[in-house]
């Protein structure tokens, strides 16, 4: 009977740990806004997304109908510029990642909160008047003039019927905690249960070793559907194609550290076993 209590127990904590992993990953990565910014980071350097960003950030000031038409061809070569390096302004990172938790607040916020030009819209929401700015305070200090920036630009991103998901994944994904909380309980049964305690240890990292490769294949499935989905849009596929590339870097860290952990304890068990029968 402790065998079989031991076993279950093993199996149901492997079972729940499949579950909590990857939900408290996507909780600490993308629910919460910090570890959004984090990831999504890097995506402002990609060359191509800059320039549709810079594009779109320089189209949106509407330069040509705010100030008078002398000094617009005073600002068009600025405006030009920053179309093409748009990184490369002082104060590019610090707008970019206010651009990313403008956007994180707009994605993961109550729809009810949202203003209606973005409620229900798509499965994410750029907001780049941070960037926006940025090239407004350009135009001012080389042509004199107050030039004031919108306080919203909304780039959507994704489809309508994927904000669903997101609103799913933003009231599941904390539940990780709680679900990875049943599975220690689970393992630290089946160690008291045990009638030998070396198969516990070497089942658990055995296990731990067919989670991790289960793991990786699902998300280079996932990344592979994501990175060939065509939306039409090229500034959504690429920001949703570097995305996947950076999650799938970040989850990749903790696969392999379960993948490490696992064969930690397959040897730890295997090493017990062997002591065992050297005392016997």
């Amino acid at each position: 009977m402790r065998t079989f209590v031991s076993a279950a127990a093993v199996l149901i904590g492997l079972l729940m740990a499949a579950v909590a992993v990857p939900a408290i990953w996507v909780d600490r990565n993308i629910v919460r806004e910090d570890g959004f910014v984090a990831l999504a980071a890097p995506l402002g350097q990609d060359p191509v997304f800059q320039r549709r960003l810079a594009t779109a950030a320089v189209g949106s000031l509407g330069v040509e109908h705010r100030i008078p038409e002398v000094v617009a061809e005073l600002a068009r070569p600025i405006l030009d510029n920053a179309a093409q390096s748009l990184a490369g302004m002082p104060g590019y990172p610090g707008a970019w990642a206010e651009t990313l938790r403008r956007s994180h607040r707009l994605t993961f916020a109550d729809p009810g909160t949202l203003p209606p030009e973005a409620a229900g819209a798509t499965a994410l929401t750029l907001d780049v008047a941070p960037l926006v700015g940025l090239v407004a305070k350009q135009v001012s200090d080389a042509t004199n003039l107050p030039l004031a920036a919108p306080e919203q630009v909304l780039i959507h991103i994704g489809k309508s019927n994927q904000r669903q998901a997101v609103e799913r994944v933003a009231a599941y994904a904390p539940m990780g905690y709680a679900v990875a909380t049943g599975a220690g309980i689970a393992f630290l049964l089946a160690l008291v249960a045990a009638r030998r305690r070396w198969t516990v240890l070497a089942g658990t990292g055995a296990g731990a070793l067919v989670l991790a490769g289960a793991w990786k294949l699902a998300a280079d499935a996932g990344g592979g559907a994501l990175a060939g989905a065509s939306s039409g849009n090229e500034m959504a596929d690429i920001f949703t194609r570097e995305f996947a590339s950076a999650s799938a870097g970040s989850f990749g860290q903790w696969i392999l550290t379960v993948a490490l952990a696992g064969g930690v304890l397959l040897v730890v068990g295997l090493l017990v076993r062997a002591a065992g029968g050297r005392r016997a």
